[in-house]
């Protein structure tokens, strides 16, 4: 019956992070996948995290179904993290928020519910991007295209292109963004051209869809957020995906939510029905355990600020591992450009190596990166950051793959 079904090519993440772990070297460096680890090359748990998941499971509550939209509680928190407890939207009851299979599950439902609200619109995402992001959008049924946003010359954003592309698009266009730590460049908008674009977004009546995976990774958990508290305050009707798998190191738990900040209370209650509908096509209710030790943190103050450290700890090492990698390839390699390390922020760093560059450190330095030259920046640390640069900067040097 199935003879016509073609096999699944892998995902290429997964797939180059595959090859890393059948490497049989002792000595090989896995910079694929977009994981946060410890200086010991661990994935952490932080003991925040096991604390608040001991102290739920103490209680030896019943373990019935959540409601669709998910714990009242998580969803109540997870505002306030984002959008600012003091946020006017919040006061006023126009924020419609449901907790979600992590930041994934809060595209797909985002999708499925603008390709039912706008059946005719099509979605504009950043060049490059998270491959997933296309695949997601096109699953859900909307067309997906691209707008201008890496500038490979200034190792930073083409914001002139990025601007003259969304100012082109149509009413109704929906529009990915990144408020922090973009997937996969490490390149930020400036919040003076966040300004800019909330400008456009408003004027042209686009939809913003703001994907926000990394926040506390690259200023701080309020800065951010900047984008989106601006957004409200502009007045806009958006969504806001998130999710809590890197700064609460809870992968495996799929702890996200999707906010859609509205013009007023009785809309945003209709559109968190819909929500509602959209989910329970899907899924029907998320799960307990990781969402529940999630608001318990958050809404205690001394935990929250045990895991406000924590987050920082992280940011403060990604960004040690860039400069330590910036500084060391001026020294052995002074005549190529590594101020991409330095210039980009939060997990991923992007090198703008070509195939020929990333094969070789593969081939011959057991140093795995994916095919878009993208860096996932924890998998540096001080026991392997010296090999790493010692391989870089011979395939940089090497004519012969330029």
């Amino acid at each position: 019956m199935f003879q016509h079904i073609k096999a699944f090519g892998g995902d290429p993440i997964f797939r180059i992070g595959a090859a890393y772990q059948a490497d049989p070297r002792d000595v090989k460096v896995n910079l694929t996948v977009g994981l946060y680890y410890d200086e010991q090359g661990r994935l952490p748990v932080l003991d925040v995290a096991r604390r608040a998941e001991q102290a739920w499971a103490e209680k030896n509550l019943p373990r019935g179904y959540l409601p669709m939209e998910g714990l009242a509680t998580y969803r109540e928190q997870v505002q306030k993290l984002i959008f600012g407890a003091d946020n006017s939207a919040l006061a006023q009851g126009r924020i419609a928020t449901i907790q979600t299979l992590g930041g994934t599950g809060a595209l797909k439902v985002g999708g499925d519910f603008l390709h039912l609200a706008y059946p005719n619109s099509e979605m504009w995402i950043s060049d490059p991007a998270w491959d997933n992001h296309h695949s997601i959008f096109q699953g859900a049924g909307i067309p997906t295209h691209s707008y201008r946003y890496y500038d490979a010359r200034t190792q930073g954003v083409d914001f002139a292109g990025l601007m003259a592309d969304i100012r082109a698009l149509p009413e109704h266009s929906i529009v990915l963004l990144h408020p922090c730590c973009h997937n996969p460049t490490g390149a930020d908008l400036t919040d003076e051209q966040w300004l800019e674009i909330i400008d456009v977004l408003r004027d042209q009546r686009l939809i913003a869809f703001m994907d926000m995976a990394y926040q506390g990774f690259g200023r701080s958990l309020d800065e951010d957020a900047f984008a989106i508290r601006a957004m409200v305050e502009a007045g806009l009707t958006f969504f806001v995906a998130s999710s809590f798998s890197k700064n609460f190191s809870y992968y495996a738990e799929r702890c996200g939510s999707l906010s859609v900040v509205c013009q007023s209370a009785d809309e945003a209650q209709r559109v968190l029905g819909q929500l509602q509908a959209v989910v329970r096509r899907i899924y029907s209710n998320p799960p307990s355990h990781g969402g529940q030790a999630i608001a318990s943190v958050l809404a205690d103050p001394e935990l929250f600020a045990e895991w406000q450290a924590e987050v920082e700890c992280m940011r403060d090492r990604i960004a040690t591992m860039r400069r330590l990698a910036h500084e060391r390839l001026q020294e052995i390699a002074p005549n190529y450009d590594s101020s991409y390390f330095v210039k980009q922020r939060g997990m991923f760093c992007y090198t703008g190596l070509n195939l020929a560059q990333l094969e070789a450190l593969r081939r011959d330095h057991a140093v795995y990166i994916i095919d878009s030259g993208r860096i996932s920046m924890p998998g540096l640390n001080q026991d392997n950051l010296e090999y790493f640069v010692q391989a870089l900067a011979q395939v940089v040097t090497d004519d012969s793959l330029a």
